[in-house]
Formats: structure tokens, C-alpha cells, sequence
């Protein structure tokens, strides 16, 4: 797990090493071990190294290899590179590395671009030509790697994270109107390509991007989750699947124990991660280390897990640590877990997730965690109500959406209004050809995009900001299309993630299974209060907010006249969204 960054230039123009070398200090927590830059005409590449396959200087980043003529930047881990490079050597490939840097490198010279498809693992990439002066940039199917990129007049420059774009200077921060929408509509998740500002944009998941030396782009699509199914998918039962399943399950999770340091697990008492721990003692791991991170009780709200996650630790002889938070640290910290995020994540967890990464580092630089098992396997509420939905568009954006476009109207300023477009995007996601089933459609939707910008890079910039690797193996792209075989009535069963859950029941606990879902906000940001209202009410009076026009300011003083009144259907502060938003624009601009 790594930082990268690079400038191209089309314009004969020197890159700017300075602005390389900001980038690339500005994501320093990525990869704590190793740095480097590499610059020649035309081109130039930055690297942070975070040590988990080839602790060796061989597999020192930027990598180029003279006789093949190419160079790589890589962020991310491929599982099954010692696969990749017997059949690579069989080729008459010679490798001087034992990591799997070097066999993207090589892979790409064997197979082209479409060596891509041949990868199980999380990756964002750029390979270069020495001789033609392409550029091929890369994100994995699922986004679980981040890569973010900017034009600048001549040329572009991309990054692992939006910050370290903004460290180089040039960005164009215009708040764009279609990412403002989806931020303060569709739950802060704001899809491929757009971000924030109109100057960056994010490569999709499963998309390559190629540049060529004048410039020229073109972008391609190597994967899409297809839920099609066979007739024998359909009638399969529910036990056979349960089966094919759990092997499924099972390769995931020793899929991603490749590395040459400890891989430990982020317990949380919940079926997910209980299943990963019980998995990965069952595939042989030793003196396993698992985390929990618990907060204080409040008003009645339980705020840990940590009698389940400690049945699961005792079961499989796990290394424990049990990390309580007091709400008055999570609050300390908060500015902190805000300067973290690559966007404005509203998710009351960031913060403790912020606090977890920080301690697990201190033992462990991998960790397996459950996230993407809610998405895939069908655990949230809305689900049951798809379920033979004869307007599933309306549905779904009632149980997911924070405001409906009226109340968007009343929020921000007239410059800012530009459609309703997150109601467009669900309904053409919803659209696409491959999902015909209210339920699958919201299925694919919450895998592929929902997924990949609220808790897979919540997690991802939270754990990367310790120099944590953290490693989702119910993101596993065949275990995720195996999924989308699954018949959505099995997903259904038992409340939700049935067919896990029954999985699950062979190799971990009932009473872990059978016990409730456990959610634990922070009670200052879901009713906010305290030093946290007083610091969002601050910010949205500031001159900065002020200046920058957002918001309309009669919807902010209703918000802040009852702040406790004003809550999404998931749950969340809607004042908190806005607070939010000009927190994280305060500490990532001048």
C-alpha cells in the first residue's frame, strides 16, 4: 500500500519537480517506508512506499526496467502475483524483485493493457513507454484503491489522494454544482468521475485510462458486475449455494494473506469480521492479532462490541486488544480524522476508524476488515423493501437519500443548482442493462458506487493515514460476481445476508450470528452539541463560508435554531453535512 503521484506534460514544457516532490511529501502516511522520484522529458513520477511484499530496496518505487522500456507507480496489493510471475518466467521473463510491482510491469509488456484482467487484488496504477510516451493510468474493479487526476494547461498530474493534487498548486477549487448535489443528497457519496472541485476528477473503478504523448485520452471499461443468472443459478438451492459460498469465502480470505510481514483482522463482534477471523485461523494463520474498537455509552446507546468480538477472539485463540475511545478524544481528534479524508466523508465512524488505525499500526501493518458485506450480500433495510417494487427508483431514493430535490432548492444558492442529479444518476444506474430485479439493481448500485466512496474509502484513507494496510476480502471481485449469481431471495432470507449468515453459522458462533446489528454513532455528531456544534457553528459563520456562498443562510438558521431535529433516514445530522463540508474545505485550502 503505497502514495503515488505523477505530472505529464504534452507541451515539451519540463514537469515541475517541485510540485512532484509536494505531492509526493504530502502523502508521506502512505508509505512511511520509501520514497522516490523518477524524471525524464516530458514525464515525471513519485512514489511512497509502505513495505508489505519484498521488504527489500529491489522492489523500490518508481520501478523501470531499462530493457523492457516501461516504468510503474503502484498502490495496492495483487494476491495473486507469485501465480503471475510462474507463468511469466515459463514466458522467459527474468525478475530481479520478489514482490508484485514487478510483475505488473512485466505483465503489461506480456499481455498489454488487458493484463489487467488477469489481476485479483486492489490497485491504482500508472505504467509508462519509454519510447512512445503513453501513459497508461489503472483502478481495480471495485475502486478499492484511490486515483485522483487534474488538468493543467500542457499537461496533467494524478495522485493517490485530491490533497496531495492540491499540495502541487494550479487546482481549479470551483465547487462543482453536479458533486455538490451528491454530496448533500445521496449521503456524501459522490461517484466517479466528479469530486468536489470541477478541477479534479477520480478515475472510475475497473477503468483504464490511456495518454498519449500529445495528449490524447481514451478511457475504457474492463469490468462490470453482470447479475444475469443461468437457469441452474436460479433453481440452485439455497444449500448448494450456501456451499459454493462459503469455498468462495474461503479462497478470499487466503487470497490475502500473501505477505511478508503479519496480516491481522479488524474484529468488530459483528458477523463480517467474525467470519474473516474464524476464515483465516482456519486457513492456518498464527498468534492472530485482532482489534475492536469501542466507545463510551451514551443515553442509553450501547457503544461497543466488545462481548461478541471477545467470544470470537476466545474461540480461535486470537492476540486481542480491546481500544475503548472516550468521547471527549473523539472529539479532541476530530479536526484530525477531517484532514485525513481525500473528501468530506459525513460518516459518524470516520473518527473512530481515524483512532483505530492509529492504534492497530502500532502492531500490525495489514489487516484484513469486513467491509462490503452489507452491499454485496444484501444486509441493509432498504433491501426488503425493492423486493417486488413496482417504482424501485422512488423506493430506494426514499430510504437513501438525505434530501429530495425540493428541500436541495432551499439549501443552496441559485449558482449551485444544477438538477436533481442524484436522482438522474440512480435512475440511469438503475437502467443499466445486466440487472433486472428492483433488488439487484439496488444491489450493483450500493456495490459499485455507494461501496467505493463512503466505506471503502472511509477505510482506505482512515488506515492509511497511520501506514495501515487494510485488505476487504468481501471485495473480492470473483467472490463479488459469484454473489451476483446468487438468487436476491437468498440474500433476503433471515432479516438480510441470509446466505452469509448461514455460511457463516459453520465456522463461527450462533450467538454472534443470531444477536442484533450492532451501530454505534458518535452522539455529538448525529445530535449535535457541545464543542461540535459550536465548531460547525463557527465554521458556517465564518467569513471563508461566508465568502464562498454555499448555502442558502435561512435553511442554516432553521438547521441551527433545533440542531437535534434534523436527522436523514440514514440516521445522519444534516446540519453535521454541512458543518462537514466547510470543515474539510477550511483545512484543505488556504
Amino acid at each position: 500500500m503505497c502514495g503515488i503521484a505523477g505530472e505529464i506534460r504534452f507541451d515539451g514544457v519540463t514537469p515541475d519537480v517541485a510540485a512532484l516532490a509536494s505531492m509526493t511529501a504530502q502523502q508521506a502516511a502512505r508509505g512511511p517506508d520509501g520514497y522516490g522520484l523518477v524524471v525524464s522529458p516530458g514525464r515525471a513520477f513519485g512514489h511512497r512506499r509502505l513495505k508489505i511484499m519484498d521488504l527489500s530496496d529491489a522492489a523500490q518505487q518508481p520501478m523501470v526496467d531499462p530493457q523492457l522500456g516501461l516504468g510503474i507507480v503502484f498502490n495496492g496489493a495483487v494476491y495473486n502475483h507469485p501465480a503471475l510471475r510462474r507463468e511469466l518466467e515459463s514466458l522467459g521473463y527474468v525478475f530481479y524483485s520478489h514482490g508484485d510491482t514487478e510483475v505488473l510491469l512485466k505483465a503489461y509488456h506480456a499481455w498489454g493493457p488487458d493484463f489487467v484482467q488477469r489481476l485479483n487484488g486492489m490497485f491504482a496504477f500508472a505504467i509508462w513507454e519509454r519510447d512512445s510516451g503513453r501513459v497508461l493510468l489503472g483502478r481495480d474493479r471495485l475502486g478499492i484503491k484511490p486515483l485522483y487526476y487534474a488538468d493543467l494547461s500542457g499537461g496533467l498530474r494524478f495522485a493517490s489522494t485530491l490533497p496531495a493534487l492540491l499540495a502541487a498548486g494550479g487546482v481549479d477549487t470551483a465547487i462543482d454544482p453536479v458533486a455538490l448535489n451528491h454530496y448533500l443528497s445521496f449521503h456524501a457519496v459522490v461517484p466517479a468521475p466528479y469530486t468536489l472541485f470541477s478541477g479534479v476528477r477520480k478515475l472510475a473503478p475497473g477503468t483504464l485510462l490511456t495518454i498519449e504523448a500529445d495528449g490524447r485520452r481514451s478511457e475504457r471499461r474492463f469490468w462490470s458486475l453482470d447479475y444475469s443468472r443461468s437457469a441452474a443459478d436460479e433453481n440452485r438451492s439455497f444449500e448448494a449455494w450456501r456451499e459454493i459460498l462459503l469455498e468462495a469465502l474461503r479462497a478470499a480470505v487466503k487470497r490475502r494473506l500473501v505477505a511478508d510481514v503479519p496480516v491481522g483482522a479488524l474484529l468488530s463482534g459483528g458477523v463480517d469480521s467474525s467470519l474473516i477471523v474464524g476464515l483465516m485461523v482456519e486457513a492456518g494463520v498464527q498468534d492472530l492479532r485482532t482489534y475492536n474498537v469501542g466507545f463510551e455509552d451514551v443515553g442509553g446507546e450501547k457503544g461497543n462490541e466488545f462481548e461478541y468480538a471477545d467470544i470470537v477472539a476466545r474461540r480461535f485463540g486470537t492476540i486481542h486488544e480491546r481500544i475503548f475511545v472516550p468521547e471527549a478524544e473523539l472529539l479532541t481528534r476530530l479536526p484530525e480524522a477531517i484532514s485525513a479524508m481525500s473528501e468530506p466523508m459525513v460518516s459518524h465512524d470516520c473518527i473512530g476508524f481515524y483512532l483505530l488505525s492509529e492504534a492497530v499500526s502500532r502492531h500490525s501493518k495489514v489487516v484484513q476488515s469486513g467491509q462490503g458485506a452489507d452491499e454485496v450480500f444484501g444486509g441493509y433495510h432498504w433491501y426488503p423493501k425493492l423486493d417486488g417494487s413496482t417504482t424501485p427508483v422512488a423506493d430506494y431514493l426514499e430510504a437513501f437519500r438525505d434530501r429530495d430535490h425540493a428541500e436541495y432548492r432551499e439549501l443552496v444558492q441559485d449558482r449551485y443548482l444544477a438538477g436533481d442529479a442524484s436522482a438522474e444518476f440512480v435512475a440511469a444506474r438503475f437502467a443499466d442493462p445486466g440487472a433486472f430485479d428492483p433488488v439487484d439493481q439496488a444491489l450493483r448500485l450500493d456495490t459499485t458506487v455507494m461501496l467505493v466512496d463512503d466505506p471503502v474509502k472511509r477505510v482506505d484513507n482512515m488506515t492509511m493515514a497511520f501506514g495501515l494496510e487494510a485488505r476487504v476480502p468481501f471485495l473480492d471481485h470473483e467472490l463479488v460476481e459469484l454473489a451476483a449469481r446468487i438468487p436476491a431471495r437468498h440474500k433476503l432470507a433471515g432479516g438480510g445476508k441470509g446466505i452469509l449468515k448461514e455460511a457463516a453459522r459453520k465456522v463461527i458462533p450462533s450467538e454472534v450470528i443470531d444477536r442484533p446489528k450492532g451501530y454505534f454513532p458518535v452522539p455529538a455528531l448525529k445530535y449535535l452539541k457541545g464543542n461540535v456544534l459550536d465548531n460547525v457553528r463557527d465554521a458556517l459563520g465564518s467569513r471563508a463560508a461566508r465568502e464562498r456562498g454555499l448555502f442558502r443562510q435561512a435553511y442554516v438558521d432553521r438547521l441551527l435554531d433545533d440542531p437535534m431535529a434534523h436527522i436523514t433516514p440514514l440516521r445522519g445530522s444534516k446540519l453535521w453535512q454541512l458543518g462537514l463540508l466547510e470543515l474539510w474545505l477550511q483545512s484543505h485550502l488556504p
